[in-house]
């Protein structure tokens, strides 16, 4: 096990500037800081990856549309989801990207099987899934041998502004919620902060890391 990773709780915060953030820890750090994953929410935003096709955004109304420098095509963020970004040194870590990805993915899905919530990976097609129904999102970018974004889990956010896109460029995606799938167990629906405990349990035992909380 490598040195503990740094915990910080971020609350809400807004996109532009956390991923400015991000980018500048990434820039600035080198082979003895510590590894740092961030869990958080963001107010309503529809991002787009590097090579994401701009007509994948259908109708975004008020909604505001980022270009960012990750993988992937075009996803959204808002309340009620829970966003994990994880910012580690792979080559500390001894990982390649794809074994990250499938660390991430594995992470969630022993997460949602916790509540009872049967999810997969997809050959091809990075996130996580509920039979056809899409429940998590993962887009990394790598600078310096460096990750940085990650994840974002359905919890209890508004499903409609998938809508008015083409989830991750798959027209017609359907994308559900841990509360969609549990509100017919009265009360079982958890919270982000419950559902963030258990995902940074899960981050722990698949990447072998210690976790310290900022």
């Amino acid at each position: 096990m490598s040195m503990p990773v740094v915990v910080r709780e971020l609350g809400s915060v807004e996109y532009s500037p956390t991923l400015q953030r991000m980018l500048d820890f990434t820039l600035q750090r080198d082979g003895d800081t510590a590894d740092e994953i961030w869990l958080l929410q963001h107010p309503p935003v529809f991002t787009l990856g590097t090579n994401a096709d701009p007509a994948h955004v259908i109708n975004p109304g008020d909604i505001p549309v980022v270009q960012v420098d990750r993988g992937g095509q075009v996803t959204y963020h808002g309340p009620g989801q829970l966003v994990a970004y994880v910012l580690l040194d792979l080559k500390r870590l001894r990982l390649g990207i794809r074994d990250l990805v499938c660390h991430l993915e594995n992470s969630v899905i022993n997460t949602l099987a916790g509540y009872d919530i049967l999810a997969t990976g997809r050959d091809g097609a990075p996130g996580v899934y509920v039979d056809d129904h899409k429940i998590a999102s993962i887009g990394l970018r790598i600078r310096k041998n460096c990750s940085y974004h990650g994840i974002a889990v359905n919890v209890h956010p508004d499903l409609e502004p998938f809508g008015r896109i083409n989830p991750c460029g798959y027209e017609g995606l359907p994308v559900t919620s841990i509360a969609a799938l549990t509100s017919a167990q009265a009360g079982q629906t958890p919270t982000l902060n419950e559902v963030g405990t258990a995902l940074l349990n899960s981050l722990s035992a698949q990447l072998d890391l210690g976790l310290s909380k900022a």
